[in-house]
């Protein structure tokens, strides 16, 4: 008894300390996040100084969501320290409830934070950046004689459906460039009026123009490249194609390869003669997939002819037998319910489940591409219903009368008078596997 009582009391003692544990981080955590609100709102105020009012509503919103919330464990702190006693699942209740609160108001402050902390910096380093656009456009300004050039190339090249992308790069990336110069001097004339707001909004819009202007002139280059690379890449997809053409005419009597053939010959013939203008993307695509659809038409064939489809005759043999099998299985099983145990039950409900699953899929007739599926679920029907049989012949085997059981004659048997062999099995098969399992069935409905 005293090593029982020894044992409570450490219990009690390791539960205490882990509820003071508990209390103490609650305690913490309402600190923290009181002056973590505090030191958000100098934020707020500072970040509404550079970007504006508008710019920061979801700090400001989430600030106050915070305080409403933070008012919750303020009172729930006070709570476990009123002069009503508590019990100690109480104030493990409301350590984790402060403990939640304060977490959420620490995550949200965070996340509010960290969304102004790139436009702060830029409002911050505004005149910084203001220089760094202006030397940006002058840059990319002078290599627009260059991308007008290389367009003029590429149009002597490649067909208009081909430049449709890039043709109008040139004209757009000096439009952005005029923009964002814009948008720098608007925000430098907005800053000094001290209209913080529309001149953050300027630069942002000035930053993005000068952007999407750099990347308008990188496009043309390497367009160039890629165009180049598409058309390389064309030839040897031609020369390619042709040899897959030769081997395939091994299996042109095969409807599927025949028909990937025309289409492959049809996308060479398609493609852009000497001395016009061509659209290589296009064409190699197009060509690509043409002789894709041709090599997986001849693998399949290939396939085939090591391994021929099975024609339908055998497959729709391979049903019937499976209906044979399953039909003797089941007779056999209903005929003889008394003695069938789960086993057989168990396989003929799966010869069944399979059986119905090959009906609700079986046609009148039977495409090449299914038949070996449909004979491999017909032959996993007849297994089943094989098993089936089997496991029943089994039960029946080991529930029938032997030598010295209900069939042997003599007295107190149920043969006696010369009633032996033949005459006494089937009796007492009759009685055991008809009249015992109806009985035994009854009592048990």
């Amino acid at each position: 008894m005293a090593g029982f009582w020894g044992n409570r009391k450490k219990e009690r003692e390791e539960l205490a300390a882990k509820d003071a544990e508990l209390g103490r981080r609650a305690g913490a955590a309402l600190v923290a996040a009181d002056e973590r609100i505090r030191t958000t709102a100098d934020e707020l105020m500072y970040a509404e100084i550079e970007l504006g009012a508008e710019a920061t509503a979801e700090l400001r919103d989430a600030l106050t969501a915070v305080r409403q919330h933070l008012g919750e464990a303020f009172h729930l702190h006070q709570l476990n320290h009123d002069e009503i006693p508590d019990t100690p699942e109480e104030l493990r209740t409301r350590h984790a409830r402060i403990l939640q609160l304060c977490e959420w108001a620490e995550e949200l402050l965070d996340d509010r934070t960290e969304a102004l902390a790139g436009p702060i910096e830029r409002a911050r380093r505004a005149p910084e950046i203001i220089t760094g656009i202006r030397q940006d456009v002058e840059r990319l300004r002078t290599r627009l004689p260059q991308l007008e050039a290389t367009l003029d190339r590429l149009a002597a090249r490649y067909s208009d459906d081909a430049l449709r992308k890039v043709s109008g790069n040139a004209a757009e990336a000096k439009q952005l460039l005029d923009f964002a110069l814009h948008g720098s001097e608007v925000s430098e004339r907005r800053r000094e009026a001290d209209q913080r707001e529309q001149a953050n909004l300027a630069l942002e819009t000035a930053i993005e123009a000068a952007r999407r202007a750099g990347t308008l002139i990188e496009a043309v280059d390497q367009f160039e490249v890629e165009a180049l690379r598409a058309e390389s890449t064309l030839d040897a997809i031609v020369l390619d194609s042709r040899e897959d053409l030769a081997v395939a005419r091994e299996f042109a009597a095969v409807p599927a390869v025949s028909a990937a053939m025309a289409d492959l010959d049809a996308a060479l013939g398609q493609l852009t003669p000497a001395g016009q203008k061509p659209d290589p993307f296009t064409e190699l695509t197009r060509l690509r997939g043409a002789n894709a659809a041709l090599d997986a038409a001849v693998d399949k064939a290939r396939e085939r002819a090591a391994r021929p489809v099975p024609p339908e005759s055998h497959v729709r043999h391979a049903i019937d037998d499976a209906d044979r099998q399953l039909g003797v299985a089941r007779s056999v099983i209903s005929g003889h319910r008394g003695w069938i145990g789960a086993d057989a039950r168990t396989r003929l409900a799966e010869a069944e489940r399979v059986r119905l699953e090959l009906a609700n899929t079986v046609g009148p007739t039977i495409p090449e591409d299914d038949r070996e599926q449909v004979m491999a679920v017909a032959r996993r029907c007849g297994t089943l219903a094989a098993e089936a049989l089997q496991l029943a012949q089994r039960d029946i085997d080991s529930g029938r009368p032997n030598d010295g059981g209900w069939g042997q004659g003599g007295p107190g048997g149920w043969g006696g008078g010369g009633r032996r062999g033949g005459g006494s099995d089937l009796v007492g098969g009759i009685l055991g596997g008809l009249v015992i399992g109806g009985l035994l069935d009854g009592m048990f409905d």
